[in-house]
């Protein structure tokens, strides 16, 4: 369906701009979500930031998100309680793991972002990208945490994601973007034919140009 983040960003970016946002701010899930917000970032004339978050797995499959944890004053743990007791995990197990994710979160902003502060969002649209969303697990761990910096509105963006899922984050958000919802879904790879890894220095790189491109971004919000 999509050639690349790129693509799927402008496609998306058509659909955000149609829905009149106000005072918008994008912030994208790193790393995949990065290439496709800075497309619907350009095309709302709007700053871009990073909402970071982190999976955290079973112990015994690393990939099946038991809870999530994202950054903020107070950082947000959202725990899959269904997969935690199906995986055996512990609550223990859950905050160790916590704690972990937030340092490489720590690290993850100075290296993307240079030690720039996060963005205000209180008051203003915020605008939240990835690249897809399989379960949803770790999204609604950084929309809980979002709300506690008072948006006027959350709108979420999404090239691809199960119906399921899309219909249990409606609830989650003021508008909700998305672009397919295949009944098959299997994984978001699948629906793009250049899905490489995003790698860290990618990431910043975007977020370097594109503060290049658009100015400083205080000058954005005086």
């Amino acid at each position: 369906m999509f050639s690349d983040r790129a693509q799927a960003g402008r496609m998306l970016a058509r659909e955000v701009v149609a829905l009149g946002p106000r005072d918008p701010v994008v912030l994208a899930l790193p790393r995949g979500g990065v290439p496709v917000a800075a497309e619907v970032a350009r095309a709302l004339h709007a700053p871009l930031d990073l909402l970071l978050v982190r999976k955290i797995g079973a112990p015994w499959h690393r990939e099946l998100a038991v809870a999530a944890v994202a950054e903020g004053p107070q950082p947000e743990v959202f725990v899959d309680r269904e997969t935690l007791v199906m995986t055996g995990a512990s609550e223990d197990y859950v905050q160790r793991e916590a704690r972990e994710e937030l340092r490489e979160i720590a690290r993850r902003r100075s290296v993307y972002l240079r030690g720039r502060p996060p963005l205000p969002v209180e008051g203003r649209t915020v605008v939240v990208v990835d690249d897809g969303i399989a379960t949803g697990t770790t999204v609604r761990a950084a929309l809980q945490a979002l709300r506690r910096r008072k948006p006027a509105r959350i709108v979420l963006a999404i090239p691809v994601a199960p119906p399921d899922t899309v219909a249990m984050l409606r609830d989650e958000v003021d508008d909700l973007v998305c672009l397919a919802e295949p009944a098959d879904f299997h994984a978001v790879g699948v629906h793009y034919d250049d899905f490489h890894q995003v790698a860290d220095d990618e990431v910043a790189g975007i977020l370097d140009r594109f503060e290049a491109g658009t100015g400083a971004r205080r000058a954005t919000l005086a």
